[in-house]
């Protein structure tokens, strides 16, 4: 799509939300499942993926680990958010680029309880090319990043909530 059908799309989609909230009202099922070892193959609707982890921590590294998928995701949402609010804002974009990275110790995520499992700090940075003036490119970027749902996950508290259902092994 070229950015005239980008902002058609979206305002259109905008538009049917503030007519009908219920439209927005989504509930995304991803599920992943092991295959051998550590090698785990992930599913949602059409898409395919497989993850796995490096040999010098148990894996095949038949896939990217799952900390490298989730920099992934935050970097993709991010570049497709400026992108899709500058065709919304009618912001001329050249190039867009993010680049994700977080400090983490791995000894949290072998037991050791007073280091935590997960990252330490996320950092991200954004390259924008644009004939704009700053001050809108700027805008473009604290619109996008109030309305970018992996930041949100990133930075507010959620509910995580866990459901087990434990089986016997067909004999």
């Amino acid at each position: 799509m070229n950015t005239e059908d980008i902002k058609r799309t979206l305002d259109r989609n905008a538009k049917a939300l503030e007519l009908r909230p219920s439209l927005g009202q989504v509930t995304a099922k991803t599920r992943a499942r092991i295959r051998s070892g550590l090698t785990c193959d992930i599913e949602e609707g059409k898409w395919k993926l497989v993850s796995d982890v490096h040999p010098k921590s148990g894996g095949d590294a038949n896939g990217p680990d799952p900390s490298l998928m989730m920099r992934a995701a935050l970097a993709g949402c991010l570049a497709i958010g400026y992108a899709s609010w500058a065709a919304r804002m009618e912001i001329p974009l050249t190039n867009v680029e993010v680049e994700v990275e977080g400090d983490f110790d791995v000894r949290g995520q072998m037991g050791h309880d007073e280091i935590p499992a997960g990252y330490s700090e996320i950092r991200y940075n954004v390259s924008i090319e644009s004939s704009a003036p700053e001050a809108d490119v700027m805008r473009l970027l604290d619109t996008t990043d109030a309305n970018s749902p992996l930041i949100d996950v990133f930075t507010r508290e959620q509910r995580l909530v866990r459901d087990v259902r434990i089986t016997k092994p067909q004999e």
